[in-house]
């Protein structure tokens, strides 16, 4: 049985001990919701991979409660704990090298000498970290290849049963998850586009990320095929073929939609902030509706549209090979 609670200072009690014994919690973060178990447990840490049915191979990222936490499990160069400085807490995840005498277990890491961290800013989130004493390894809470989840409810969707509690932190604020960023090279390398946006990262560095420079998985969000809906996506859409729904932004296909054609707006405004909330809710939306087709409207690769552009081809890429799906 999965429980679904109001994240009070009772329930955050409840779930920490339920960490605490090897149990899964989902919780909310700023980014998306979260499967969470005890960072330091291999075995707590596998039943996350088989909830998610998560390839081994892709690493999680672990949640700690500050600077020196994150310092104790990962060996931050100077750059690093300048990002740091900057945005944390908050969406942005550093993969370093392991610190001497760290204590996130191996799995975590898929068996890599890196680790990913975040401190993350949601209030729940923060306080589950300080009620277990521990790092939270958590990927997003959803079953690999679904669409990630921005509410309580969509947790539920993909994972009751195979969760012992679920935290309800109401709908998250960002709706898509963190920026990371490697400093296993000479120089900070961009692993996956988030809901911090490049441009500001590289303010902070004063250079530019370069674009990593091998196929292996590092980091969550980096297989081909990623956060995908059950209907098709075709991107660039600059008009709506027969039977297809509409995926739009700034209100580009709404004005070629026939009567009764099925359209969801990631920002009628063309607010990226706001497109990047509503990405993840408006691709389940089209999976509650059976929805087979949808036409996506061109969103600008600029700030966080490079991140949804990111999610929208994983979202879109060929499904041949399940296993390589997060």
């Amino acid at each position: 049985m999965t429980t679904i609670a109001p994240a009070d200072a009772a329930a955050i009690g409840k779930a920490a001990a339920i960490l605490r014994d090897g149990g899964l919690v989902a919780f909310p973060t700023e980014t998306v919701y979260g499967l969470g178990a005890d960072a330091t447990q291999a075995w707590a840490v596998a039943r996350i991979y088989d909830a998610k049915d998560r390839p081994s191979f892709n690493p999680l990222i672990a949640h700690v409660a500050d600077l020196d936490a994150a310092r104790r499990e990962a060996a931050l160069p100077e750059s690093a704990l300048c990002l740091a400085a900057h945005f944390w807490p908050g969406p942005l995840t550093i993969v370093a090298p392991v610190a001497p005498g760290g204590s996130i277990c191996d799995l975590v890491r898929a068996g890599l000498p890196s680790v990913a961290v975040r401190v993350p800013a949601h209030p729940v989130a923060q306080a589950l970290i300080a009620a277990l004493g521990r790092p939270i390894a958590a990927p997003s809470a959803n079953r690999s290849g679904h669409v990630s989840p921005v509410t309580a409810a969509h947790v539920a969707q993909d994972l009751a049963g195979k969760v012992d509690m679920i935290l309800d932190g109401g709908r998250t604020l960002a709706g898509l998850e963190s920026t990371i960023i490697s400093f296993c090279e000479a120089s900070p390398v961009l692993l996956r586009p988030g809901a911090v946006a490049r441009e500001a990262i590289e303010k902070v560095l004063g250079a530019k990320l370069a674009a990593p420079a091998q196929a292996e998985v590092l980091a969550p969000g980096m297989t081909p095929s990623h956060y995908a809906p059950a209907a098709r996506l075709r991107l660039e859409a600059h008009e709506l073929n027969a039977g297809e729904a509409a995926l739009d932004f700034g209100g580009r296909l709404a004005a070629r939609a026939k009567p009764g054609t099925v359209v969801l707006d990631l920002s009628p405004s063309g607010d990226l902030v706001e497109a990047a909330a509503n990405l993840f809710a408006h691709l389940r939306e089209f999976d509650a509706r059976d929805i087979a087709n949808v036409a996506v409207a061109h969103v600008p690769e600029r700030g966080l549209g490079e991140a949804i552009n990111d999610r929208l081809r994983r979202a879109s890429a060929p499904r041949n090979n399940a296993s390589l799906r997060d």
